[in-house]
């Protein structure tokens, strides 16, 4: 008991100045983690302090060392290193405080966790360990403990510990409680002090944490550490289909694959894990039954450009990889003899092991651009290739080596390519467009993809990140139009989905404002601009603005969704109808298949309103074939059941959704909705309530929404929405 004092006030007098700690979150065998206040920031912050004993073999230097290649990690799905170093002796690292929970205490909550739910948990994870893999970092701990839930996601910690520990010539189990890895969870190569670890010690405890999500206990357990590791090299794995009747035999083989004792037999990477855990782990949703898809017959002037390869050293550079593809895409765009398929068509094939005909027949056009980007400080190497979908040929293929402030001119060059190959006479006007850079500063441009790539997740955490790299790109160039316009729809995505403030509202509108001074004949900026007013009920210059971008680029998804959106809240639905259906034909999406169909229902097109409904859940499931965690998707497939008459169906499918991501607004909001179309009328009061008061800002739009159309009388419901509001 005095050690613990002794070190809660060496804390105390090491970091009182700077990080005072409030209280202990926990402890393990070689650290212990404090809340605390970060004075300088004005915020709460967890502070990981290494036990003395174990700093004192460490070494400053060599903690120091190993902790900043941690640090550079970034991605959405690893906690992130605010600072680090050494104070009285103690060597610390200092963290986001999250207010969530670990893996290990829900395991403790609930003993284990429904497959959708697990799946989604795995998946994440390997998604973090895959791109700390491929910035050369192995974790080397990966446990229960190591794994945060937050909103409904994943976010993997202590990057770092492991790796310092190993690099300061520790064997794996020392002490009691003390161990580079956790027996529970390390793979044998690790238990065996081998030093050369690759990614596959993290498949390797990656698969006994879904294995024990899935069953609610570790694969292998024992009374000591060693009894453990032992059972792990002379037992079999115990069958968990038998343990859990849920999981297939397919899953269950993935997962035998994960945890195979010989390296060599397992995936080679974390990003196969995830896919063969995508793939199979599909197979156990619902399939419902689906509408044919029509056959309709494929212009010979159309493409779609597939998200481009990033071939960079770094996979962080994924957002530039990604962004020359949509920039490449929007150019096309203004070429009115092309069709050209919107990015997010295009870009639900992100990652997928498919042949580019079978891709360009199910998108219904004539050619495919693919490419790959390679980036090396401010070298690019761009390779772009046009397929013919009929039969596989290359219509045109180049290759570029340039400096990083060429890549306006690349582009300009491949889409000048793409038209002579498919005998397209560029106008003066169209010349001239293509040959329009969006900015002079390659820095901004790079701000602005990364805004881009943060923005297309459409979680709270990344659109405020996006928002952030939008902002970043205007102190740069603070005439970059499209930078003002993305900072613009962060805002209102904000207040639509997350945060219902006044202050989004505003920011919404002063950015979009400023977009359309600087950008008047960009289509993106008067989509900005009528979301944002549209937001404020404004809405003549609303639809004024979305026609002006359906006029400049017809095929921008987000001014026909968003201007039906706008119909549909003000009560005109015949022309929400219309404009949803032109969206959908622009692309496929879940939600505007979805809201054609309620606002079929709103209007008493009953027959219509169920075959559209039918069409959405067909769209939901395929969506769902490859993204099975998608909590939104759950609830709007959850949606579409309850519409078919398939009550109980829809309510699991809405509750396995908000288990998923039980924070999301827009999630509470949909769940409310199966349970007000159903008949459960308090428990669809509630969720409205807590959807409310989680940020859901639009109440203009919930007093129009037909899934609330019998509780539209009750006095709770008027109590909660208004009708003046």
């Amino acid at each position: 008991m005095s050690s613990v004092m002794n070190l809660d006030q060496m804390v105390a007098t090491a970091f009182g100045h700077r990080y005072p700690p409030v209280r202990e979150l926990g402890r393990g065998g070689a650290a212990v983690v404090y809340l605390a206040d970060d004075l300088k920031h004005g915020r709460q912050i967890a502070i990981k302090v290494l036990r003395p004993e174990l700093a004192a073999t460490l070494g400053t230097d060599r903690f120091l060392r190993e902790i900043e290649i941690a640090a550079k990690l970034s991605h959405p799905h690893i906690l992130p290193l605010y600072d680090s170093g050494e104070a009285d002796g103690l060597l610390y690292y200092v963290m986001p405080y999250v207010a969530g929970e670990s893996l290990r205490q829900r395991l403790e909550r609930d003993s284990h966790i429904e497959l959708d739910e697990a799946l989604h948990i795995a998946t994440e994870v390997a998604d973090a360990l895959n791109y700390a893999h491929g910035h050369g970092v192995v974790h080397r701990d990966i446990k229960p403990e190591n794994i945060l839930l937050e909103s409904g996601h994943a976010l993997v910690t202590d990057f770092g510990i492991a790796r310092a520990v190993s690099a300061a010539g520790e064997t794996p189990v020392t002490s009691p409680g003390m161990a580079v890895g956790t027996p529970i969870y390390m793979s044998p190569e690790q238990a065996e002090g081998e030093e050369h670890l690759d990614a596959r010690t993290d498949i390797y405890a990656l698969g006994c944490v879904l294995y024990e999500m899935l069953a609610g206990e570790p694969p292998f357990a024992g009374p000591s550490p060693h009894a453990v590791l032992a059972r792990k090299v002379e037992r079999p794995l115990p069958s968990l289909s038998r343990i859990k009747g849920s999981v297939s035999r397919t899953l269950e083989q993935v997962i035998r694959r994960a945890l195979a004792r010989e390296a060599a037999d397992r995936f080679a990477t974390t990003a196969e894990f995830a896919q063969a855990l995508t793939s199979h782990g599909a197979g156990q949703l619902h399939t419902g039954s689906s509408l044919a898809v029509p056959v309709t017959e494929v212009p010979a002037k159309s493409i779609a450009v597939l998200p481009f390869a990033n071939m960079s050293n770094d996979p962080e550079n994924e957002y530039f990889s990604d962004g020359i593809a949509e920039e490449i895409t929007n150019v096309l765009t203004k070429v009115q003899a092309l069709n050209v398929v919107s990015r997010t068509s295009a870009f639900a094939y992100k990652g997928k092991d498919q042949d580019v005909r079978g891709i360009g027949e199910e998108l219904g056009v004539a050619t495919i651009l693919e490419g790959s980007v390679r980036k090396a400080g401010q070298r690019l190497r761009i390779t772009a290739q046009l397929v013919s979908v009929a039969d596989g040929y290359h219509l045109w293929s180049e290759r570029y080596d340039r400096e990083a402030e060429d890549v306006f001119a690349i582009q300009d060059e491949i889409a000048r390519k793409i038209a002579a190959a498919l005998q397209v006479v560029l106008s003066d006007d169209e010349q001239r467009e293509l040959s329009r850079a969006p900015t002079e500063n390659v820095e901004a441009y790079e701000d602005y993809l990364r805004g881009r790539f943060f923005l297309h997740r459409l979680q709270k955490a990344s659109v405020r990140q996006g928002k952030q790299m939008f902002e970043a790109a205007i102190a740069l160039d603070p005439d970059y139009a499209l930078a003002h316009a993305g900072v613009a729809d962060c805002c209102s995505f904000l207040y639509m989905y997350f945060d219902g403030s006044e202050t989004n509202l505003e920011e919404a509108d002063a950015a979009s404002r400023k977009a359309l001074e600087l950008g008047p004949y960009l289509a993106e900026t008067h989509a900005a601009r009528g979301l944002a007013v549209a937001l404020r009920k404004e809405y003549a210059e609303a639809e004024a603005e979305f026609q002006r971008a359906i006029e400049l680029n017809p095929s921008l998804f987000e001014a026909y969704y968003f201007y039906a959106r706008t119909c549909f809240q003000q009560g005109k639905l015949e022309s929400a109808v219309e404009l949803f259906e032109k969206a959908c034909e622009v692309h496929e999406d879940y939600q505007a298949c979805l809201l054609a169909a309620l606002s079929y229902a709103g209007l008493g097109r009953d027959e219509e309103a169920n075959a559209a409904y039918a069409r959405a859940l067909r769209v939901i499931e395929k969506h769902l074939e490859s993204t099975p965690g998608d909590a939104r998707a759950l609830t709007l497939g959850g949606g579409c059941l309850a519409r078919l008459g398939r009550d109980s169906e829809a309510v699991a499918w809405a509750e396995r959704a908000r288990g998923i991501d039980p924070e999301d607004p827009v999630v509470v909001y949909a769940v409310a909705c199966v349970y007000a179309i159903v008949g459960m009328v308090r428990e669809a009061l509630d969720g409205l309530a807590e959807a409310l008061e989680r940020g859901f800002g639009n109440k203009k739009w919930i007093q129009n929404d037909p899934d609330f159309s019998s509780l539209r009388d009750h006095p709770r419901f008027q109590e909660l929405v208004g009708e003046s509001s």
